[in-house]
């Protein structure tokens, strides 16, 4: 029973209470880099989500190999290898996708977030376990990201994942897109936004 609520904890964890992004503070270039639009946020997700869980399965499989002076150079080596993959496919099954994220999908490779958890994580813990908080981190990292796209692409575009949301008539009676929402300082703004209201709902991340 122990080892379910364990489990639990390190799997639900990072959405809120301990979230890479918005507690951790971790993470924040691609937070501003990806989302001037929700696709390649998403993607973005799901590719950090994927490389996530599987680099913390393999560095905990191998742990116990790894001679401590080279841990840090074995881990980005992991991550190297499965970020090329990753960038492989989305080069083979969502190409515009894969040139609008440019070189951000190879800067997965030194995201804090991967590197902490391997660390911090991975190196200590069993493969389940390893797992389970790579794909919770990931998951929380990815949640950031389409919240804050979500926005910026409404309000600075119109828009949602390329099609228009704000009809005709809006436009009609005077309303503007809002420049300003797709330049990369308004996503640290609705960042901050975010962080404000976590802290609002969870006074225990108050400081006093």
């Amino acid at each position: 029973m122990a080892e379910k609520i364990n489990s639990r904890s390190v799997l639900l964890n990072p959405f809120s209470k301990n979230n890479p992004v918005i507690v951790q503070v971790l993470g924040i270039c691609s937070v501003l880099a990806v989302t001037a639009k929700l696709e390649p946020a998403i993607v973005m997700g799901i590719s950090v989500i994927a490389v996530l869980a599987f680099s913390n399965v393999i560095i905990s499989l191998i742990r116990s190999t790894i001679p401590t002076n080279i841990r840090i150079i074995v881990q980005l080596v992991v991550v190297a290898g499965l970020v090329v993959i990753v960038d492989q496919l989305l080069k083979a099954y969502t190409y515009d996708v894969s040139k609008q994220l440019s070189v951000f999908i190879g800067l997965i490779i030194t995201n804090c977030i991967l590197m902490g958890r391997l660390e911090a994580f991975a190196m200590a813990n069993k493969p389940w376990p390893s797992f389970l908080d790579g794909i919770g981190n990931g998951i929380g990292y990815a949640m950031i990201l389409v919240i804050v796209a979500f926005f910026r692409e409404l309000l600075g575009s119109g828009t949602l994942l390329g099609y228009q949301v704000v009809p005709d008539s809006f436009y009609a009676l005077g309303y503007v897109n809002n420049g300003l929402m797709i330049l990369p300082p308004m996503a640290l703004i609705v960042v901050a936004c975010i962080i404000w209201v976590h802290r609002l709902i969870n006074k225990d991340l108050q400081e006093d």
